[in-house]
């Protein structure tokens, strides 16, 4: 089954293939014959109920610094593909919003992968919130007061914007910290967006795995493991990527949120669980595929695309 496929993308020509999970599904499925092309979000219209995007035919090989070939850039009616993976990366603002309206004109006839309607309607950190016995303490909130009574109940305290990504903003708050008023202040004049605070878990000193869920099934992991002095895993921020097993309460974990996730058409999701506590539910543009593979995990870009080509029978 040879497939037409659109990837909606950062700009290819800047993306770090060593770890970018979007390249991994792209190589993988141009070794399976299917035909790549790409496009950026800021290029999609719609018009008389016709979504296109200024898309460019690619071929991608595996080598720093020539990793892609691209043809000559068209608009394009975006429903002549049989897939289109959408994997911008963040921040999950309007614009991202306004991508998801778009291509949910196109769905399912198109496939798109992850369902933009679920993408726009269950961001990672309020997904998550349907599993609340699975999470650390959480609040979600803007109003001082409740961030205060929290701190309180709960002593120390990680907080992070909503809709932030990649461990931006992350901060450790104790209960007594004195730079909480200006943290709160920085915070409150930056964006017009609750925060989510929780309880802090000093075991993420030794890891927060990323586990990888296809079509809500727990297919491989990675622990990433903060640098000395920082609470951040996020291998954009230094995290180092070690090999690791599913413990049983992680198999939990993935049994429980895992129908949930197919349900909602929510084929490729990363989650991440720190001490057995679920915090995030990544269902934008998650990572871990290539890392994983580099520590001897299974070669989850094939198992992704098994689940697609699947789904198009």
């Amino acid at each position: 089954m040879k497939l037409n496929v659109a990837v909606q993308m950062d700009p290819i020509e800047r993306i770090n293939i060593k770890g970018d999970s979007t390249f991994a599904l792209m190589l993988e499925a141009q070794a399976r014959g299917h035909s790549l092309a790409v496009y950026t979000p800021d290029t999609l219209s719609q018009r008389d109920g016709i979504v296109s995007a200024q898309v460019r035919p690619v071929t991608v090989q595996d080598v720093e610094g020539d990793h892609v070939k691209a043809g000559a850039e068209s608009r394009t009616d975006l429903s002549g593909f049989d897939v289109v993976l959408l994997r911008q990366d963040p921040p999950f603002d309007m614009a991202y919003v306004t991508t998801t309206h778009m291509l949910e004109r196109i769905h399912p006839k198109t496939l798109v992968v992850n369902d933009p309607f679920h993408v726009r309607n269950a961001p990672e950190k309020i997904l998550v919130t349907e599993f609340p016995d699975l999470m650390p303490a959480t609040l979600i909130t803007r109003d001082r007061v409740e961030i205060e009574a929290f701190r309180a109940e709960h002593g120390d305290v990680v907080m992070k914007p909503l809709y932030g990504n990649g461990g931006a903003a992350v901060f450790k708050v104790s209960r007594q910290d004195p730079n909480f008023g200006s943290l709160y202040d920085l915070f409150a004049s930056l964006s017009r967006e609750p925060w989510v605070v929780q309880h802090f878990l000093p075991k993420v000193s030794e890891g927060d795995k990323r586990i990888i869920l296809v079509d809500g099934v727990a297919a491989g992991a990675v622990n990433r493991v903060p640098q000395p002095g920082d609470i951040r895993s996020n291998m954009v921020r230094g995290g180092a990527a070690k090999p690791t097993d599913l413990s049983p309460r992680e198999r939990e974990i993935c049994e429980r949120i895992g129908p949930t996730l197919r349900d909602k058409g929510l084929l490729f999701t990363g989650i991440d669980v720190i001490d057995g506590h679920l915090t995030e539910i990544n269902v934008t543009s998650p990572t871990g595929l290539r890392a994983i593979k580099r520590l001897g995990g299974p070669d989850l870009a094939a198992q992704i695309w098994d689940a697609i080509e699947e789904k198009r029978r």
